[in-house]
């Protein structure tokens, strides 16, 4: 049953300070609205300032290491074979073969019907198995199938679950739905992590940004994320920027900290590192590890280890010398 403001007796925050907003659907209401408004022509120009930063030898190295450790290596097509999801977590795990010192990703992120495959394939690595579910990307089903194909992919072995919020719902102002969906899923992932998708193309204001990064933490994400990568546009500099301020003054409130990815449109390893530089000038070296900043993405692995290569050898190698994702 989906839930609705007249189950707000049985909701509650990850944090006792939040218990008296998420009360009700017009208090919670109230808290979103009166964040304070995004600048827009500001908030851009910030971010396109912080984009013309450039780091160069030791620190650029260092960076594309980093950012390697960062990257969900991700493969969400219905064309999807077990064999394509052994390759892609054998890739995870050994990036560059030819190179042992290359570090290994973050995560390899699939549907929920190739987990166990994933999930054999990286054995004990240390790579993660990240699902994507509730009815990803759209998030148009009814709650017990959101929560059973969250269950799904946890029993299975999903390390991490990505979910998406119903952007209907929260487009209509229905919010108290939006926060208890989350909660619930929260609930069904166990142990594993929760991501949470705001498919911010679709949100159509910065405004709605924030309001969804603070409604997502407060409901008990510990990641939020920019998008499915299926909408356009997708992760940009400006919205990671909303939600990187939001997670920092998250934990200025609450103590806790919440992690960020930006996923879909990153594709070079010049972008990934405008991303870290943002990250290090808005919310510190805290966030400048694999614990709270991933990049969502398929494609850009390959660019960062032909940075890297170029780095250590002096010459590109082609774009055909790594294997096609």
């Amino acid at each position: 049953m989906t839930p609705t403001a007249s189950s707000t007796a049985s909701t509650t925050s990850s944090h006792a300070v939040f218990d008296d907003i998420v009360r009700s659907d017009s208090s919670l209401r109230r808290f979103l609205h009166g964040l304070p408004g995004v600048d827009q022509v500001g908030c851009e120009a910030r971010a396109a300032g912080l984009a013309t930063r450039s780091i160069k030898t030791t620190s650029k190295a260092y960076a594309i290491d980093l950012a390697i450790r960062m990257v969900d290596l991700t493969t969400l097509e219905g064309q999807d074979t077990h064999g394509k999801v052994r390759a892609l977590a054998s890739k995870a795990m050994r990036p560059d073969p030819a190179d042992p010192t290359c570090p290994a990703t973050a995560a390899v992120c699939v549907y929920p019907d190739m987990v166990a495959i994933a999930k054999q394939t990286l054995g004990d690595s240390g790579v993660n198995v990240a699902a994507v579910a509730t009815a990803f990307p759209s998030g148009r089903a009814a709650m017990d199938i959101k929560l059973a194909d969250t269950r799904d992919a946890v029993e299975a072995g999903a390390d991490e679950i990505d979910m998406v919020i119903d952007r209907g719902a929260f487009l209509s102002g229905r919010y108290l739905d939006v926060f208890e969906e989350i909660a619930q899923v929260k609930e069904a992932c166990g142990d594993a992590h929760l991501k949470v998708i705001f498919e911010t193309g679709e949100l159509q204001t910065y405004d709605n940004v924030r309001r969804a990064s603070w409604l997502a933490m407060m409901a008990g994400g510990h990641f939020i994320k920019t998008s499915t990568g299926k909408v356009q546009p997708a992760a940009t500099l400006p919205v990671t920027l909303i939600m990187l301020e939001a997670v920092r003054d998250f934990r200025e409130q609450t103590g806790q900290m919440i992690g960020v990815k930006p996923a879909g449109g990153i594709k070079t390893t010049k972008d990934a590192i405008k991303y870290l530089v943002m990250v290090n000038e808005i919310c510190g070296d805290d966030w400048l590890d694999p614990d709270w900043f991933r990049f969502g993405a398929s494609t850009l692995l390959n660019d960062l280890l032909m940075q890297r290569t170029k780095m250590t050898t002096g010459r590109y190698s082609g774009p055909d010398y790594f294997t096609l994702d």
